[in-house]
């Protein structure tokens, strides 16, 4: 047993480098490639995108200034705003049919928001801390930061749970979320990254470095974080942060 251990070594400089099978193994990392750019709101703290067909909507967060807004996906320009009941703390967001679900950080509720008149239908109760949101065929699956991806059905109801893992190790941070085709796409908070995982086993499978959309150097980096992931159509994805000036159109694949 030591024998094969030392032979999936090798020593290099006095540290220890995976071996060639092992290094093959590794999630693969790609970088986006930038369609375009449109402004972004500065003083918008993203915490959540969705498209619904050509509509786009945005969260916004922070305690007094959180809003549910409609988007013009073209300008940045906003059509539609609304502010929060209660003061609370805006979270990712889902849309399904005439509806849009949110969640609230640490308010401990779910609100169902009526998607034509932006008025709040309902609020479930949730427990626990929530940070993003996506809907994954009759499920939704839901973010609290931890390396753990929740899983509720309609009436969130949670049904279930799993640990995230990349390259065997478990991954924490987990933030805005966006499903695609069975896949789960999670920002990486506070790196700049996405990590696709497949809900099943809560494997990363592809990891998306962002680093190159807005220069790290020009910005807060403990504020001024990637957050929002909105899918468009095949590889065609919206990229956003919290108070950054210009939103990106990218291929990711």
């Amino acid at each position: 047993m030591m024998r094969a251990l030392v032979l999936a070594m090798v020593m290099v400089g006095g540290g220890l480098l995976a071996s060639p099978q092992a290094q093959a193994d590794a999630v693969p990392v790609i970088v986006p490639t930038v369609v375009s750019t449109m402004p972004h709101d500065p003083g918008a703290y993203s915490e959540g995108l969705e498209f619904d067909g050509p509509a786009l909507y945005e969260a916004t967060g922070e305690v007094g200034k959180s809003q549910l807004r409609q988007i013009d996906p073209d300008t940045g320009a906003v059509l539609r705003s609304t502010a929060l009941p209660d003061d609370y703390w805006s979270e990712g967001i889902a849309i399904v049919g005439d509806t849009i679900w949110q969640l609230t950080y640490r308010d401990g509720v779910v609100l169902e928001w009526d998607k034509a008149t932006l008025t709040v239908r309902r609020e479930i109760p949730l427990a626990g801390e929530a940070w993003g949101l996506c809907r994954d065929g009759n499920r939704f699956v839901v973010s609290d930061g931890s390396d753990r991806l929740r899983f509720f059905d309609p009436s969130f109801t949670e049904i279930g749970s799993v640990q995230v893992t990349r390259d065997g190790q478990p991954v924490r941070g987990l933030n805005e979320l966006e499903c695609v085709d069975g896949q789960v796409w999670a920002a990486g908070w506070p790196q700049d990254t996405f990590l696709r995982i497949d809900p099943g086993s809560g494997a990363v499978n592809l990891v998306a470095d962002v680093s190159n959309l807005w220069n790290s150097d020009q910005r807060d980096r403990n504020r001024q974080v990637v957050s929002g992931i909105a899918h468009i159509a095949g590889d065609e994805y919206l990229i956003s942060g919290k108070d950054w000036p210009q939103s990106y159109r990218v291929l990711l694949g």
